[in-house]
């Protein structure tokens, strides 16, 4: 376990690759966990020896909230831009874009897939915290950042007083940024993204893979990581230009690869994360014919 002065990091298997994520612990009076993507027997052990007597989930993801059942008398706090929209299921889907891209019909079917944790890591959730609002855990300040992008209400905790920000979902996984939810927003990752880079803050910790990053390093990397939506745009727009229609454009493998596209879920992420490049590209779907117009 990685330790930063107070903050104890806690690491998912497989180097906190999805389905898993990295959480933080705030080793202060109020013994605060702040996300639960990380491995079950590290957060159980930590509570064992530490306590955890509050959660805090940067946003409603199941990578993030993935163990909030372990705590069951635990109150567990979540952004308050999706405090009432993400504690259902049916919340979710139109979140995430299941309801966008099937309707009720695809819904259901994707509620069978679910497991019985999904509901009550997210039922469970009991209030919101504030955006931009310092909080004092002890003696830890921390700011809940609000930086939609990657969902639209998703936070950052900043550390002011020890120079660290937990990034989260600002992964700098070679990926690239993820806004593929119907609430996700290009543009705004992007202005989030560079709101990070303005911060009095030395060091950034994500919530995946290689995770911690000085100031240096965070910055390089993130022009990289930005720089992989203008390269979606260039791909996607050449083959619109070859004449594609929608339904082939989202099962070439433009997010994931295509072989994985015949799951309903990353199939979602996929046209949806599509239509959004579209639309910054000036183009809309015809929903009856599936072929795309230009609009400027």
């Amino acid at each position: 376990m990685h330790r930063i002065g107070p903050l104890f990091i806690i690491e998912g298997p497989n180097q906190s690759k999805v389905p898993y994520s990295r959480s933080l612990y705030v080793n202060c009076s109020e013994k605060v966990l702040i996300d639960t993507g990380a491995d079950p027997q590290e957060l159980l052990d930590l509570d064992h020896e530490h306590g955890v007597e509050l959660i805090i989930n940067t946003h409603y993801h199941p990578d993030h909230t993935l163990h909030n059942h372990l705590f069951k008398d635990t109150v567990k706090l979540i952004n308050p831009k999706e405090y009432d929209s993400s504690r259902t299921i049916e919340g979710v889907a139109r979140l995430n874009g299941v309801y966008q891209e099937w309707g009720e019909k695809g819904v259901k079917l994707w509620m069978k897939t679910l497991p019985e944790e999904w509901s009550k890591n997210l039922g469970e959730i009991s209030g919101a915290y504030q955006y931009d609002t310092e909080y004092v855990f002890g003696d830890i300040k921390v700011h809940f950042l609000h930086t939609p992008g990657h969902t639209s209400g998703f936070s950052c905790p900043y550390f002011p007083d020890l120079g660290v920000t937990f990034v989260g979902d600002y992964d700098m996984t070679t990926f690239g940024p993820w806004y593929n939810g119907s609430d996700g927003s290009i543009e705004d990752f992007i202005i989030s993204g560079k709101r990070l880079l303005e911060l009095d803050c030395e060091t950034y910790i994500t919530g995946h893979q290689k995770g911690i990053f000085t100031k240096q390093e965070f910055k390089q990397a993130m022009n990289k990581f930005l720089a992989v939506i203008e390269r979606r745009d260039q791909i996607i727009e050449r083959y619109v230009l070859q004449g594609m229609n929608f339904n082939e454009l989202t099962s070439i493998g433009i997010f994931y690869p295509a072989h994985m596209l015949d799951g309903q879920i990353l199939k979602t992420w996929e046209r949806s994360g599509i239509r959004k490049h579209l639309k910054r590209l000036g183009y809309t779907v015809s929903e009856t014919t599936q072929e795309l117009m230009k609009t400027k």
